[in-house]
């Protein structure tokens, strides 16, 4: 039996706080209770009444009703919470639902209440979702843990929603509705003082709940590789769509480029990505996404192939610049169906993909058939203006012998629409009334198509790490003598103690050469002058050196070839642990937000697959006659950062810039290694 059995499934509830007095928050949630099967008691020490079923403690309606309550929903100010949900516990309650606010979302006395309430969870075992919530909702076993109004009258239906935040939560249950999507179970956190999202995503993995797809609503994760975790188990049973808060946040990371790079939301979403969840930008496309994946779930494919049907031009050719925009394939159709398809459309009509049938006609359901049959189409969408005196698109669809799942698109009078797509649902096709929605809804389809069909290829090689410094500060060349032996291209280089150690060097290496200063402690050498290159002769090294900021020592190092540039770099994120970034050299990494990002340690596949994130990805892959990179030995270069920062000792590894030469091999021009102090290894940010 899951552990939070007692929250979401209990046999008996006990509201503490429980009012007969209309606006009160107990009042509210006692009556919002009616319709649960089982026994609920009332709670009110302040004016307790036996006769009319109001008790001043649990134990005093445990004796009355003569049975436990599994869980106990309290509506009591924070002051007093934690004594009473003390003595509920005692009284053999398992669980807690914490609604009222002014805990530590408020600061001040508000924490030390939060802190004796978490002081309950750890004495007694008793598990508590909130404080700081407007509860939770399970319309199939007609229990509405909420003061929410009108939430009781919500239907059930197959998706789950676990959100950060209350508000949220039932906001998100409205709208599904709306959608004709029921909910199955809806969770607010709050606080998440002890049930976290993982909780709640373990519990849905390990019960049979006949959810068919779960929303997920983050704003932060105390524990993210147990987020990730959780995830990664239930999106191999049902589909998880994530929503993530932050998109502002630019972190506090100012000593590198990397943690500039690796924000707590990119972070946040590439790790839920990497778990298997489907990612949304908004809520609106939250609900569609959800939607289509509680109906249909398409067989795990890296590159599912949508084939699209349209009635009118116009909104088709909307549905497939969005879907290409976002990589979705939208292959060209075979010559056999071309050739069927055009026996049974006008000469008029465009057959290739998207097939244009001019406009809704009794042959839809035939197209629809031919275009579904195509080998390279594993999803058919269908855009069409509802017209029923032509044909009845909601009875074409549902009559279709479709080879892959259907999704529909229908715009028209609202009734007529509405009507439509409750026709349709009811038939099993997912269905959007916009061309955006509809997009949405193919991405999300074939985006988790996408992410299972990874799930098999995660092995991930993890060599034993190399040798390190001694603890301390450590200058370029050990960083880069570190890279060396991990198979890291670097330049052929000379550490010079002296002026006169750095002539010698420019006579070994030969010109051009680049002059850097040699100190641990600055991190930037450009932003101070420590860097000078193009030095040909020795007279240009007296000049660069005299330019140069003092020293503990010199790097002198071979110029390499001109080439574009990238940013790698690893760090320990705080939630996450280890997090690897790829992003364009220049710019375009900062300041455009031109980033892929990983957790570590990470498989062949997925370093591999980061640089094709990038918005810029063509510059490295030979536009404008530049070099191609050789992605074996970038995908190299990633897995070895992957595979240094598994060692505790490592808080930090850049590479910075990262040349791709004219061979296509990769060399690190830059590099800063960052040692953790040995009192701080040993942690869990990277368990």
């Amino acid at each position: 039996m899951s552990a939070l059995e007692p929250l979401f499934a209990p046999r008996a509830i006990a509201v503490l706080g429980a009012s007969a007095t209309p606006g009160k928050l107990g009042a509210a949630m006692t009556a919002s209770l009616t319709a649960f099967p089982g026994e609920v008691m009332k709670v009110n020490a302040g004016r307790p009444d036996p006769d009319r079923g109001f008790f001043p403690t649990v134990a005093e309606a445990v004796r009355a009703h003569g049975s436990i309550p599994d869980l106990v929903i309290s509506c009591i100010p924070a002051a007093v919470t934690a004594g009473a949900v003390r003595e509920a516990a005692a009284a053999g309650a398992r669980a807690a639902l914490v609604c009222a606010g002014g805990f530590a979302e408020a600061g001040g006395d508000g924490t030390v209440h939060q802190q004796a309430l978490a002081e309950v969870v750890r004495e007694t075992g008793i598990r508590v979702l909130g404080p700081n919530t407007s509860g939770f909702l399970a319309p199939h076993a007609r229990l509405t843990a909420s003061f929410v109004p009108g939430v009781a009258d919500l239907v059930a239906g197959p998706v789950a929603v676990v959100a950060a935040s209350g508000g949220v939560n039932h906001a998100l249950a409205f709208a599904f509705a709306e959608a004709g999507a029921g909910i199955r179970l809806g969770v607010g956190l709050g606080n998440g003082l002890d049930v976290t999202q993982a909780d709640v995503l373990d519990h849905l993995a390990e019960d049979d709940y006949h959810v068919r797809a779960v929303a997920l609503h983050v704003e932060t994760a105390a524990d993210g590789r147990r987020l990730t975790h959780a995830v990664h188990r239930l999106a191999a049973k049902v589909p998880v769509v994530a929503l993530v808060v932050g998109r502002s946040d630019v972190g506090d990371f100012a000593r590198s480029h990397t943690g500039a790079l690796a924000t707590s939301w990119r972070v946040t979403r590439a790790a839920l990505r990497q778990a298997g969840a489907v990612l949304v930008d908004d809520e609106r496309d939250l609900v569609d996404a959800v939607t289509a994946l509680s109906r249909v779930r398409l067989a795990a494919h890296p590159h599912a192939g949508a084939g699209l049907v349209t009635a009118q031009a116009g909104p088709g050719l909307l549905l497939t610049d969005n879907l290409r925009s976002h990589g979705v394939d939208v292959p060209q159709l075979g010559e056999p169906t071309v050739k069927e398809l055009g026996e049974l459309l006008s000469d008029l009509t465009y057959l290739r993909n998207p097939v244009d049938t001019g406009r809704p006609s009794p042959v839809l359901t035939r197209v629809v058939e031919r275009v579904s049959r195509d080998p390279a189409v594993h999803l058919t969408a269908v855009y069409a203006l509802l017209e029923p005196t032509a044909v009845d698109v909601a009875a074409a669809l549902t009559a279709a012998r479709a080879a892959t799942p259907l999704l529909a698109i229908v715009a028209g009078p609202a009734e007529q629409v509405r009507q439509a797509r409750e026709r349709l649902g009811e038939a099993g096709i997912p269905s959007a009334t916009t061309p955006a929605s509809g997009a949405t809804m193919v991405r999300a389809l074939v985006e988790d198509a996408a992410a299972r069909s990874q799930r098999e290829d995660a092995t991930v090689a993890v060599p034993w790490p190399p040798d390190l410094p001694l603890p301390g500060p450590v200058d370029e060349h050990a960083a880069k003598s570190v890279l060396s032996s991990l198979g890291v291209s670097t330049p052929a280089r000379r550490v010079c103690a002296d002026r006169a150690a750095a002539h010698g060097a420019l006579d070994e290496l030969g010109g051009p050469v680049v002059v850097k200063i040699l100190d641990p402690s600055v991190l930037h050498k450009t932003e101070v002058g420590g860097v000078q290159v193009g030095v040909r002769s020795h007279e240009d090294l007296d000049t660069a050196i005299d330019r140069m900021p003092a020293s503990p020592a010199l790097l002198v190092e071979r110029m390499a070839e001109a080439g574009h540039e990238l940013i790698v770099g690893v760090r320990r994120d705080p939630v996450f642990g280890p997090v690897l970034a790829l992003g364009a050299g220049g710019t375009a990494a900062e300041i455009l937000g031109d980033v892929s990002v990983r957790l570590a340690p990470l498989s062949e596949r997925e370093a591999g697959a980061m640089l094709d994130d990038l918005a810029t990805r063509e510059l490295f892959l030979g536009a404008r006659g530049a070099a191609v990179v050789n992605r074996d030995r970038l995908t190299h270069v990633l897995l070895a950062l992957s595979r240094l920062v598994i060692d505790e000792a490592v808080a930090e590894c850049e590479i910075n810039p990262l040349r791709v030469l004219p061979d296509g091999d990769v060399v690190a021009l830059d590099a800063v290694l960052l040692l953790r102090d040995p009192r701080d290894q040993g942690g869990s940010d990277d368990a």
